[in-house]
Order: structure tokens, then sequence, then C-alpha cells
């Protein structure tokens, strides 16, 4: 992992900076190992909309599980091309066929380690793949404070798995995400309308009445383990 010296030093100076400032300085210092991931979810277009100010092809990241809604497919070919993105989509070693028939529907599981396993096989194993693949020393997400215990105690730059962690937008409120689709004219997630404020997988995303990533798993987890910085224990058997 590159080392990039004073990182206390770097903190002060990014939690200083815009999002966009944070993504220059990101690609000023990874260039071709800096990239960008989105879960095409509420809030994605925010960041995906700031790539066009860097003037760089800057990859971007998708974690497809196999059991995303209908409407995040049809919102992630909408965003693609409107963005023009340089869209790389990640998909499981597993198909969703084979884990059931195997393991069964984890997310179902009363055992808590169950669900954990679904996440590393479906989530976090497939994106360190295909970052590590791809040479990606640092990414960029759209991750906010204010959704979940765990992000409020992060920092703008931190070290995840092995590689970088840039978090433009993590001192964002709702208001400044709501106020910059409007400027920009970007269209909203389709179950925006539906009560929705946090969509993931179909089975893990429900109307919530504005709880958030609290809402999510069943409220079971709010963390899926892609921004831990220590991978998830291995379930048996796997």
């Amino acid at each position: 992992m590159k080392s990039l010296g004073d990182l206390e030093a770097i903190q002060q100076t990014l939690e200083g900076e815009s999002a966009v400032g944070q993504l220059s300085w990101a690609l000023e210092q990874f260039g071709a190992g800096f990239a960008l991931t989105t879960s095409f979810g509420i809030q994605s277009a925010v960041l995906l909309h700031m790539l066009q100010g860097l003037k760089a092809l800057v990859p971007v990241y998708w974690i497809d599980t196999g059991y995303l809604p209908a409407e995040t497919y049809a919102y992630a070919a909408q965003l693609t091309e409107l963005l023009q993105l340089d869209l790389r989509v990640v998909q499981p070693e597993w198909s969703a066929a084979r884990m059931e028939a195997l393991l069964g529907r984890l997310w179902e599981s009363e055992d808590p380690d169950d669900l954990g396993t679904y996440h590393r096989l479906r989530k976090v194993e497939p994106l360190d793949r295909a970052l590590t693949a791809g040479a990606v020393s640092c990414w960029a997400s759209g991750v906010r404070s204010r959704q979940t215990e765990h992000r409020a105690a992060m920092r703008p730059l931190e070290q995840v798995r092995g590689r970088w962690s840039l978090r433009p937008l993590l001192r964002w409120s709702n208001r400044e995400v709501f106020y910059y689709l409007q400027e920009h004219h970007l269209p909203q997630h389709p179950l925006f309308d539906q009560g929705y404020s946090s969509v993931g997988d179909w089975h893990s995303s429900a109307p919530d009445d504005g709880q958030g990533r609290a809402s999510r798993f069943g409220g079971k987890h709010q963390e899926c383990g892609i921004h831990m910085p220590t991978p998830l224990a291995e379930g048996a058997g796997i």
C-alpha cells in the first residue's frame, strides 16, 4: 500500500477540502490506481456526478450481488449512460442459485454468522478481488457519517483491507445531498418516491419512514462489511 507520510496532516487537509477537492487530491496522489465504488443507491448520483469535474476517466466499481431490485438495475443503466461512467461490474464467484442450493437463504437465518457469510461471499470478497485485479490502491465511496455508528467515527481517509478508502461526502447532511441532486437535475432512484431512504438487496431493503440504514437487514446489521477495516470471518465449510 502506498505510503502517504503524515496521515494526520493529510486528514486535516482533506477535512478542509470540498468533496470535489478531495477527489482531485486522490486522483493526483494515486493516478491510475484511483477508483470509485457505487451501489447505485438513493444518494449515489452525487459522487458519480462529481467525477465529471475531474476531467479523467476514473473507473467505477459496482457490486452486482444478484439480489438487487429491478429498479436498481434500471437506475444503474440510466446513470451510466447519463454520466458516461467507466463502469466495472463486480459479481460473486458463487451464483445466487449455487449459494442457496448449498448454503440456503443465508439472510433468513437466525444465526448472525450466516448473514456475515452472505456479505462476505456476495460483496466483500468480490470487491476486494476486483480492486486487486484493477491495481486499485485508493477507492472513494459515498459513505456518510450520519448513516451508521461505525461511519460516525470515520475519518476522510483510512486504510481498509490493504488499500486506502476515501470518503468525500462523509460530513454531508441529507439536506446537502437533496439540494445537490436538485441543483444538477440528477434523477432519483425509482424507489425513493416509495419511501426508501436506503436501498441494497431486495431482501434487505424496505420503506423505512426515515430510519435510513437502521431499517436494513431486518435491523440486525447496519454494515455489510465493505467499509470495515478487516475481512469478515469465514463461515464454516466455505
